[in-house]
């Protein structure tokens, strides 16, 4: 159980106040609420190259790192199609330092095309290494375009292709900043040795006095029902053959995430589950394999992928998924519920540890519709019931719906 108190700036900014007396650290955590989905067809890689930015100096403060160091901080950020989301820790005597810090490169970074520059080298050189030279680095480059055909969710994080991060322009990133970065498209949280009323005198300080925005409203194009099989065939200079198999299902919010996650978990959760045991031991055609669910905010993807066996056929091995797929929609034992269920609450309990972990809980749920979600995640697992998980199956887990990546290693 997280216990927090929550209000909201004249501005729009959400805050969510976690204390912890234990510590001697505090997180503070800003979850903006624009990702790769939000991105120009013709420019993405955006929400992604504004992470970076992010670091590279803002209005009043020319160096991030400098002070935060200084004040015994770390930090770190991520992107994906969702969420952009910067996160640090920093000693309790020093909480005003990430205050300060935060809300400056809010109200507005330094925008020069030196840091531009140096932050667009940064990215096409993690495009490159990432994506394009490593083994299986252009997996999801080549995946997400056969699965999604209108939603953005078609392209990477990283973005379609290197030149749209090459051609970026000032004003671009500009355009972008001024479009998404702003109080009432953000949610702050302070995990740790902090009161609320400190925390409420800091924000009405740092954030407060940062104006609203004009967010545009999110209207994304719906990804149509996949009617037939898709499948693309590759071969690269890779140590093994993969396969991957996708299917569309619903998003993080909608009401039969828990009874697709917890498919995902019987299926392939733990060397004891079903995937593993038949496939890997038993016929020994993979040497690994794992499914799992995406989980992201729109409409989404249940994904398998598994490493062959050298010497089995991608026609073997893609069967061999289905005999396992078909076996679930008839029914399983109620112990292979339980047991995941069990596994879930656990995940859930050890995701709280943490003041970082915490702080990025309560923003993700908040941004799901109610921070206090996170407290009732296992209730929901516990409520699934396996016909639940069985009609979830049946509905997805079929051949029109489903799309094939075969990854060959060159001979």
């Amino acid at each position: 159980m997280i216990k927090f108190d929550r209000f909201t700036l004249e501005n729009g900014l959400t805050v969510i106040v976690h204390e912890d007396q234990t510590t001697p650290l505090v997180a503070l955590n800003i979850l903006y609420k624009v990702g790769a989905r939000d991105e120009d067809e013709a420019r993405t890689g955006f929400a992604h190259l504004f992470e970076h930015l992010m670091f590279g100096g803002s209005v009043n403060i020319p160096n991030y790192d400098e002070p935060l160091q200084i004040a015994g901080g770390e930090n770190n950020a991520f992107t994906n199609n969702d969420i952009t989301n910067y996160y640090l820790t920093i000693p309790s005597q020093n909480l005003e330092t990430a205050f300060w810090l935060e809300s400056d490169r809010m109200l507005s970074l330094a925008f020069t095309e030196k840091s531009l520059e140096v932050q667009r080298s940064v990215v096409i050189e993690e495009f490159k290494q990432r994506y394009l030279n490593q083994p299986y680095g252009d997996v999801w480059l080549e995946l997400r375009p056969l699965a999604f055909k209108v939603h953005p969710y078609r392209w990477a994080t990283i973005g379609k292709e290197i030149s749209h991060i090459e051609e970026a322009t000032l004003e671009d990133v500009k355009a972008f900043f001024k479009k998404w970065y702003a109080p009432n498209n953000a949610i702050l949280t302070i995990a740790g040795n902090c009161t609320t009323s400190t925390a409420k005198a800091l924000c009405e300080k740092w954030f407060a006095p940062i104006p609203a925005a004009n967010i545009p409203a999110r209207n994304l194009p719906a990804e149509p029902k996949q009617t037939e099989r898709r499948e693309l065939e590759l071969h690269r200079e890779v140590p093994n053959s993969h396969i991957y198999m996708t299917w569309h299902c619903g998003s993080r919010t909608d009401t039969d995430f828990y009874a697709t996650d917890l498919l995902s978990d019987i299926l392939s959760r733990g060397k004891s589950a079903r995937l593993y045991q038949q496939l890997v031991k038993e016929k020994n055609m993979f040497t690994d394999i794992h499914a799992y669910l995406m989980g992201d905010l729109d409409k989404s993807l249940f994904l398998i992928e598994g490493k062959l066996v050298k010497g089995v056929t991608m026609e073997e091995a893609e069967a061999a998924i289905w005999d396992e797929l078909n076996k679930i929609k008839n029914g399983f034992d109620e112990k292979e519920l339980e047991k995941v269920k069990h596994k879930a609450e656990a995940s859930q309990e050890f995701s709280e540890m943490g003041i970082g972990n915490k702080a990025l809980n309560l923003a993700y749920y908040e941004l799901l519709g109610d921070a206090d979600l996170c407290n009732r995640q296992s209730d929901h697992y516990n409520a699934v019931s396996a016909a639940e998980i069985i009609a979830v199956a049946q509905q997805i887990l079929t051949h029109e719906n489903c799309s094939v990546l075969k990854y060959h290693a060159k001979a």
